[in-house]
C-alpha cells in the first residue's frame, strides 16, 4: 500500500519549513508506511509522554529537535517530568539524576508547549472534544481521551507523540478510523451492587481485571447500574492500560460511542463474551495486593494526578485527625489542580494531617522515594500494579478510606464490607 502524502507534507519532508519539521515528519512517514497507514491525517492537539526523564536517550532526542529549533504545530501538553523541578531536594533524588531531568523539562518547553506536567490532562487544561484527531502519549489519558471524550488517538508510543505536535500530522491508522473502533469483548456484570458500583475503590479492581482479560482488544461493559465520575473513569481506564494495553473501552448507555450494545459493537457480534462476578473482582482485589504484612510505611494517592475534587475528599477525611508519626503520606499531582487546592483552602488540612505533595512527577517514574520505604497503600490499581517491579515495594490496595485509616493507625486496615455482599 502507497502512502499519500500532501504538498504539505512533501515539503515538511524535504526539509522546507526547517530541520525540526524535516526529522519529525521523516519518523512520522517511517511509522505510517511500517503501519500501512493510505495517508496522514491533521490533528487539532497533542500530549507528550517522553517528558519522563529515563536515560540519556530520551534527554538526547528531545535536545537534538531542541537545537533544530523545533516548534509544536498545535496546542500540547506535557506529561510528568522526571523531578518536582521546586522540591526535589525535599527527596531521595541526587543530583545527578535531577540536572539531566530538568534539562528535558527545559527542552520539551522551548518548543512552545503548554508546562502542565501531569499524566491527567483531560482534567488540568481544556479537553478535545468529541471526534477530534489527537496525538496523545501517556496510556491513561489516551484511554480516557478515547473512551470517555470520545476524541481519537492511537496508543502512542514514546518520540513518536512529539513528532505528531511539531508536524500537526499523524497517521490515518488504528483507533483515529472508525472501522477499528468496535468494541470486540462482551463483559456482562452479574449481580454487582449498586454500592459497590457507586465506591471509588470498584473502579481500579475493575479495570484492572478488564485489562487481563481484554489485554489490547476494545472491551464492552454491560449492565452498569450508574455513570461513573471522571475520577472513577480516570481510576479504571489507568488500571485496564496497566494490566492490560487497553486504548478504548465502551461503557454501554454511557460512553458516547457506546449508546447501545449495537451501537458499542458496529452492529456486529462479540468474538467473545464474558460475564464478571463478584467472585472474579475479589480475585482481582487481592491481586492488586502484594504484601502479607500489616507493617506500613507510607500510603501514596494520586497516580493518576490528584483532581481537585480528590483533594477535596481527601481533605474531608482529614480533617482534625492525626497522622501515625511513623507513617509517610504522600500525593502526587501537578501545579494547576494543587493551586486550586491552594485557593480552595485544602492546603492548610492537608499539612496539619502530615500530608507531602509533590507536583508535576509521580513517585513510579522518579526516584524519589528513600530505601527505608518498604511497604507502601495506595488507592491506584496503577500505582499497585507497577510499584513492585519498578520500585521495588510491597504493596497494599485499598479504598481512600482504608489509606486514611491506615495512616491514622500504622498499619494497614482494609474495609472488606462492600466486597463480601
Amino acid at each position: 500500500m502507497t502512502l499519500q502524502l500532501t504538498e504539505k507534507d512533501r515539503a515538511m519532508l524535504r526539509g522546507d519549513e526547517g530541520a525540526a519539521k524535516k526529522m519529525a515528519m521523516s519518523i512520522i512517514v517511517r511509522m505510517a508506511e511500517i503501519s500501512n497507514a493510505e495517508k496522514l491525517l491533521d490533528i487539532v492537539g497533542a500530549h507528550i509522554d517522553s517528558t519522563v526523564y529515563i536515560g540519556d536517550a530520551g534527554l538526547e532526542f528531545a535536545e537534538k529537535l531542541a537545537s533544530l529549533g523545533a516548534k509544536v504545530a498545535v496546542p500540547t501538553t506535557l506529561n510528568v517530568s522526571g523531578i518536582d523541578e521546586h522540591h526535589w531536594q525535599e527527596w531521595s533524588v541526587s543530583s545527578e539524576w535531577a540536572q539531566p531531568a530538568h534539562r528535558q523539562m527545559i527542552a520539551y518547553q522551548s518548543m512552545g508547549t503548554i508546562p502542565t506536567w501531569t499524566c491527567a490532562p483531560y482534567q488540568a487544561v481544556t479537553k478535545p472534544a468529541f471526534g477530534e484527531q489527537i496525538a496523545w502519549g501517556e496510556s491513561n489519558a489516551i484511554v480516557f481521551a478515547n473512551s470517555v471524550i470520545g476524541a481519537r488517538t492511537e496508543r502512542y508510543p514514546d518520540l513518536f507523540d512529539i513528532c505528531c505536535a511539531i508536524t500537526g500530522r499523524a497517521p490515518a491508522m488504528g483507533l483515529h478510523l472508525t472501522k477499528n473502533r468496535a468494541g470486540q469483548i462482551l463483559f456482562r456484570l452479574r449481580n454487582i451492587s449498586t454500592d459497590l458500583q457507586k465506591s471509588d475503590e470498584f473502579y481500579p479492581v475493575l479495570g484492572h481485571l478488564i485489562g487481563k482479560l481484554a489485554l489490547d482488544k476494545i472491551p464492552v461493559i454491560d449492565g452498569m447500574t450508574v455513570t461513573p465520575t471522571d475520577d472513577q473513569f480516570k481510576a479504571f481506564g489507568a488500571g485496564a492500560a496497566s494490566s492490560g494495553g487497553v486504548a478504548l473501552f465502551h461503557v454501554v448507555g454511557i460512553t458516547p460511542e457506546a449508546s447501545s450494545l449495537e451501537d458499542a459493537f458496529h452492529g456486529n457480534e462479540p468474538a467473545q463474551i464474558m460475564d464478571v462476578t463478584m467472585d472474579m473482582l475479589r480475585e482481582s482485589r487481592q491481586a492488586l495486593n502484594h504484601t502479607d504484612s500489616g507493617k506500613l510505611d507510607m500510603v501514596a494517592v494520586g497516580c493518576p494526578h490528584l483532581s481537585l475534587a480528590e483533594y477535596k475528599k481527601l481533605a474531608s477525611l482529614i480533617k482534625g485527625k492525626n497522622k501515625h508519626p511513623d507513617v509517610k503520606f504522600l500525593i502526587t499531582s501537578n501545579r494547576a489542580m494543587t493551586l486550586l487546592a491552594q485557593e480552595a483552602g485544602i492546603l492548610p488540612i492537608l499539612k496539619d494531617f502530615g500530608v507531602q505533595i509533590t507536583v508535576d512527577t509521580c513517585s513510579l517514574t522518579s526516584p524519589m522515594l528513600p530505601p527505608e520505604i518498604k511497604q507502601m497503600m495506595t488507592n491506584s490499581a496503577k500505582h499497585s500494579y507497577y510499584a513492585p517491579g519498578l520500585l521495588g515495594k510491597d504493596v497494599a490496595y485499598g479504598s481512600l478510606e482504608d489509606c486514611v485509616n491506615s495512616a491514622i493507625a500504622g498499619y494497614i486496615i482494609q474495609d472488606e464490607s462492600l466486597w463480601k455482599k
